[in-house]
């Protein structure tokens, strides 16, 4: 264990191998570490895991750490193996005889950090266990699963205000990425957190680049995205099981290392291909939602979503899983008006209360706005989480390539007249239909060639007017009536525009002469290559063949040996010996005496 005399400083050098503190971690720290409670808004990848273990090494006893997901334990302990320190998970991977030799560690007073479930930490057994250890510390990762508004919510995190009766002298820590201003309230309320200190980060990803557009064809899209990633890790999701599995396999027969994973697989699969991912460079996941939260992998390098996800604080999270490691990553996504049909269903249909039913509403509007957006996303982006960036960034699609507007006000007024006119009982397609002027059977059948508005758009074909459609929606001026399946209907807002008392911009992509003509340059946006130079090529293959090597040896992922960041420091600085090889970031005591010799080796071998 830990003696008391070391300081914070000394082991977040000696222990992890790191030079400073970033951010407020020195100062939520050493307010734990005084046995003060907390809770901690920090941006993924912006280093909230030290905030807690730390504290564990410095504190007598032991230090509870509830964690939701099996992944993330084992990740967050064998990392901290690596580093010598003394911890431990319990949960259902473990055999009999494993589980009960980690309590006799517990009971022993052997561990410095224990990674639990809440399932398991609310047991009446396992609370009577720790009555008879010395706990440092109880950290609780993920915190935002508390939110019954929140997209990972998990009813057992409501009952973890049983800490603070069962043991109120142990001092609590909260964490999470992923918080709104409601989220947040609910996060105090339910943990009965309303004594702690508050640490709010800002939300920023600075190494993430923001890209989204309109689906044309996802696949030939997602394989021109692709080329900008070859040999890179990255994770895809989808909405839908069908479109995972179909995606993958035209991936995988493409070259492209990839693998699905959602629900519908069986458990020994998705476990098999997790394990894939997270142990093999360059593998790209397939996933629906159901793959992410806990997924503690530094060195992914993008994440490309097919359709929309269902709320801004789901997009924020998925593409947070980018970059970890602080070097360039690309968030990219594309979508189409089918994709906010479709959610709306999902929300109408599915069993929650109306109230959930209507903050779910709100928040898939949000999203649609953000990706319907002319301004920099990264502002609206942290907007959307009460942090007001002074931007514009230069780092987003947006920024980079400023989309064109133009003034639509006379299209918008028509597509309002047309749904209006037919009823407001039709989707976009039925409406295009009759202001384009078709003679379909169902225009015919409904007689709805004999309305004012039939053909007053056929100088615009289907696809722009897609385009307005789905522009109107995002602006609030339409919305999707999802118990009406997917039926259009006005709004308040809509009739300013229809008396001519507003205007209506969109986004260029719509306007009827140029739409055809008007092509978005793919390599207009930075990738997130890490800036290899090709001299510099064989030694990265070097470097990462031998981490991978040696993860394999020791059972587990080559990022626990060493980060993406890290090696490339290495290949930057070209350390000539230990001691130099000893300031690199991320090299700790432990590690440089484990691994040192072998990655001097080949870095002395080039020279």
């Amino acid at each position: 264990m830990a003696g008391m005399k070391a300081t914070a400083l000394d082991l977040l050098q000696s222990v992890f191998g790191y030079p400073g503190f970033r951010g407020q971690q020195q100062a939520v720290i050493e307010h734990l570490g005084e046995g003060g409670d907390a809770l901690v808004l920090m941006p993924t990848g912006g280093g909230k895991s030290l905030c807690y273990q730390i504290p564990a090494l410095l504190r007598q006893g032991t230090a509870i750490v509830v964690s939701p997901l099996i992944a993330l334990m084992q990740d967050q302990v064998d990392a901290l193996r690596e580093a010598g320190v003394a911890a431990a998970y319990l949960n259902s991977s473990l055999a009999a005889d494993a589980q009960r030799e980690v309590e006799r560690q517990l009971l022993a007073g052997e561990l410095n950090l224990l990674y639990v479930a809440p399932e398991r930490l609310l047991t009446a057994r396992f609370l009577e266990q720790l009555e008879r250890t010395e706990v440092a510390l109880f950290a609780i990762d993920e915190a935002h699963c508390v939110s019954q508004w929140g997209h990972d919510f998990r009813p057992e995190y409501r009952e973890l205000a049983i800490l603070h009766q069962r043991f109120p002298q142990v001092p609590r820590i909260a964490l999470t990425a992923t918080a709104d201003p409601r989220t947040r309230e609910e996060i105090v309320e339910r943990l009965s957190l309303q004594n702690a200190r508050q640490f709010v980060s800002s939300f920023d990803r600075p190494n993430i680049g923001y890209r989204v557009g309109l689906r044309h064809n996802a696949k030939r899209q997602l394989g021109e995205f692709l080329l900008g990633h070859e040999g890179e890790s990255g994770i895809v999701y989808c909405l839908s099981r069908r479109k995972v599995d179909d995606t993958a396999a035209w991936l995988a027969e493409s070259g492209i290392e990839a693998l699905p994973y959602h629900a519908g697989l069986d458990a020994a699969t998705r476990a098999k291909n997790q394990q894939r991912f997270l142990r093999e460079d360059g593998v790209v996941m397939v996933a629906t939602v159901a793959f992410g939260m806990g997924i503690d992998k530094p060195d992914v390098r993008f994440v490309a979503h097919l359709d929309l996800p269902r709320s801004i604080e789901g997009y924020y999270q998925e593409t947070g899983r980018a970059g970890r490691d602080g070097l360039p990553a690309e968030a990219w996504m594309i979508y189409g008006l089918s994709d906010v049909v479709t959610m709306s269903q999902m929300i109408a249909q599915s069993e929650s209360a109306d109230e959930r039913k209507r903050v779910e509403r709100q928040k898939l509007e949000s999203l649609l706005a953000y990706a319907e957006a002319t301004d920099c996303r990264r502002q609206l982006l942290l907007g959307a989480f009460g942090e007001t960036y002074p931007g514009p960034c230069g780092h987003c699609d947006n920024c980079i390539a400023p989309p064109k507007t133009w003034d639509a006000t006379v299209p918008a007024q028509k597509a309002l007249s047309a749904v209006y006119r037919t009823g407001q009982r039709f989707g976009s397609g039925h409406v295009i239909d009759v202001l384009r002027g078709e003679e379909t059977e169902r225009v015919l059948g409904l007689d709805h060639h004999r309305l004012s508005t039939f053909g007053i758009g056929a100088e615009m074909d289907e696809k722009q007017w897609r385009s307005v459609f789905r522009q109107l929606l995002a602006a609030g001026l339409l919305e999707a009536d999802a118990e009406g399946y997917g039926t259009l209907r006005l709004t308040t807002a809509s009739r300013a525009v229809l008396s001519g008392g507003r205007p209506v911009k969109l986004r260029e992509d719509a306007r009827p002469e140029r739409a055809s003509r008007r092509r978005r340059d793919s390599k207009q946006v930075t990738g997130g290559s890490l800036g290899i130079e090709a001299y510099e090529q064989p030694m990265w293959d070097e470097l990462r063949a031998l981490r991978t090597q040696l993860a394999k040896q020791q059972g587990v992922p080559p990022y626990v040996v060493f980060h993406d960041a890290t090696l490339l420091a290495m290949l930057r600085a070209l350390p000539a010996n230990e001691d130099e090889l000893a300031g690199i970031s991320g090299v700790g005591e432990a590690k440089l005496k484990r691994y040192g010799r072998d990655f001097l080796a080949v870095i002395n071998a080039a020279g």
